[in-house]
């Protein structure tokens, strides 16, 4: 590995792709930098799950925040450990929307029975487990939608969608590799929708209907326990393959 050619303390991470350095550095192509690698924002050193999760985080988060993945450009060389791995990651991703996003906004929008089953459910670790746990799902998104009402897709807070496009992107990265059935869908579609029906609702509960700032304002202690947790699933993510990972070897285990 060649040393360092930028300084990490002083760069401002920036949004989407570049041609050069010179135009700007997302945190995909610092690692391209820091390893040695041709500049770009696909490092081969990257496991390709943390590779979905990070291009799309930092696009998606502003630019303060964003600037909380720099030191990750770091700690993400040499996760490309393989296809076993990734989908570990993938589901340890997949595990976090349904069992930890999707209830934080159920709760907040007072459907604190569903948030409760929804994060009782058994960790989501293979397809037959998703299929299992559809029902469920199902009953908060319903649950969602009928109290949201034609409201359910609108905007929601910038940091927690952010962090829901990232983790989805990383449990989406290994579907073409693996087996996964037709159920993927299903329960990704209900998650989003009762996350999305419940935010939107909390939202305006919480500004009564005031403007939409002020519901922004409302909202953004959610979003920071919500970036917070999301910042602990990637660092789980990169500790899987590593030989003292005990996370990796729960999912395994959780498996069969």
């Amino acid at each position: 590995m060649t040393a360092p050619t930028i300084d990490l303390e002083k760069l401002t991470l920036a949004r989407g792709g570049h041609a050069s350095p010179s135009e700007g550095v997302c945190v995909m192509e610092a690692v391209t930098l820091l390893a040695g690698e041709k500049f770009g924002y696909r490092p081969t050193c990257v496991s390709p799950v943390i590779g979905a999760y990070l291009r799309n985080w930092n696009d998606a988060l502003e630019e303060e925040p964003r600037q909380r993945l720099k030191p990750y450009a770091l700690k993400v060389i040499g996760t490309n450990t393989g296809a076993a791995d990734d989908e570990v990651r993938a589901w340890m991703a997949t595990d976090w929307l349904v069992r930890v996003q999707t209830p934080t906004w159920l709760e907040l929008a007072g459907l604190k029975d569903e948030a409760a089953e929804v994060r009782a459910l058994p960790a989501l670790t293979s397809s037959e487990i998703a299929v299992a746990c559809q029902a469920t799902i199902d009953k908060a998104r319903t649950k969602a939608r009928a109290k949201a009402g034609l409201a359910a897709n609108a905007a929601w807070g910038a940091a927690s969608a952010a962090a829901w496009a990232a983790a989805r992107a990383a449990a989406r990265a290994a579907a073409r590799a693996a087996a996964w059935d037709a159920a993927w869908d299903a329960v990704w579609d209900a998650a989003r929708d009762a996350a999305g029906a419940a935010a939107w609702d909390a939202a305006w509960d919480a500004a009564r209907a005031a403007a939409y700032e002020a519901a922004r304002s409302a909202l953004r202690p959610t979003e920071q326990q919500l970036m917070d947790s999301a910042f602990d699933l990637l660092d789980r993510m990169i500790a899987v393959g590593q030989v003292e990972d005990r996370m990796t070897d729960a999912f395994r285990s959780a498996r069969h």
